[in-house]
């Protein structure tokens, strides 16, 4: 099976095609989700939250972006790699973004970065774009701007705001994007600024009328603990229950003494084998 290009996920809206993208993190996420036939995963910088334990995706490195982006580069054989470009990465110059870039793509393996920010940004998708390096744009409620925009809040709501975005869009697409990712807006403007664009819009809380959608794997798998999820979100499956349930049976397996039994144990009458880790 060929590996999902830019060019594909183009074609999808072309085609009318929807399409799913899902964030990984590790090796193994990518590669069961490769399996799945996922045709996008996301590198996300929201690995700060949900893998790192950080509030916000500020405190991100570039350095934790292609460490993980390695570790799913290593997993993944097919979907499109997407890496975000962090914090303080890529907002000083188009000379700096190109060098974040490139690291994304050269160590991490990584087949298209992902940049937030409106118009402002066209010069630098530009920029990366002439230097043979895909962009995936992402406007509205764009993480990294948490601080300014007082929390993860819903944008695009005036008439003012909503045309701003609109804008953007365009901006961004005519500089060279080959997707943009339309988070926590309005569905009604989402779907207006998709019918707009020649190139696919993913969405995130932006409603159904986006060419594609994305989540965060671990809200899709119910591994998210604490706190009030967002409206957008959908647990397709409640694994931290299981993972808990788990974690309970071999701990009182542990303290009954019921494990490891001699099926789970070596004994020296046996042939010798090879110990093998990781599953």
């Amino acid at each position: 099976m060929s590996v999902t290009t830019v060019l594909d996920v183009q074609r999808y809206k072309a085609e009318g095609r929807r399409f799913a993208m899902l964030t990984a993190y590790d090796a193994t996420t990518a590669a069961l989700l490769d399996e799945a036939g996922i045709p996008i995963l996301l590198v996300g910088d929201s690995l700060g939250m949900v893998v790192l334990g950080y509030s916000t995706t500020v405190p991100v490195t570039l350095d934790d972006m292609v460490h993980h982006g390695a570790a799913v580069a290593r997993g993944s054989r097919t979907a499109l790699l997407v890496g975000d470009l962090p914090f303080g990465a890529y907002q000083e110059s188009p000379e700096q973004a190109l060098g974040s870039a490139a690291r994304l793509l050269k160590e991490g393996g990584m087949h298209a970065v992902k940049l937030e920010g409106g118009a402002h940004m066209a010069g630098t998708v530009r920029r990366l774009v002439e230097n043979g390096i895909p962009v995936m744009a992402h406007i509205g409620l764009t993480p990294q701007s948490v601080n300014t925009m007082g929390g993860f809040k819903v944008q695009g709501r005036t008439p003012q705001a909503a045309g701003e975005l609109f804008d953007s869009a365009r901006l961004l697409e005519a500089a060279g994007a080959f997707a943009i990712v339309l988070e926590g807006i309005p569905d009604d403007l989402a779907a207006r600024i998709t019918r707009a664009l020649a190139i696919p819009t993913i969405g995130i809380g932006a409603g159904s009328g986006c060419d594609g959608q994305v989540l965060v794997v671990n809200d899709l798998l119910g591994l998210s603990t604490g706190g009030r999820q967002p409206r957008f979100v959908k647990r397709y499956a409640e694994l931290g229950e299981q993972v808990m349930a788990a974690a309970r049976a071999f701990a009182a397996e542990v303290e009954s003494g019921a494990f490891p039994d001699a099926q789970h144990s070596y004994g020296a009458s046996k042939p010798p084998e090879e110990l093998r880790y990781g599953g």
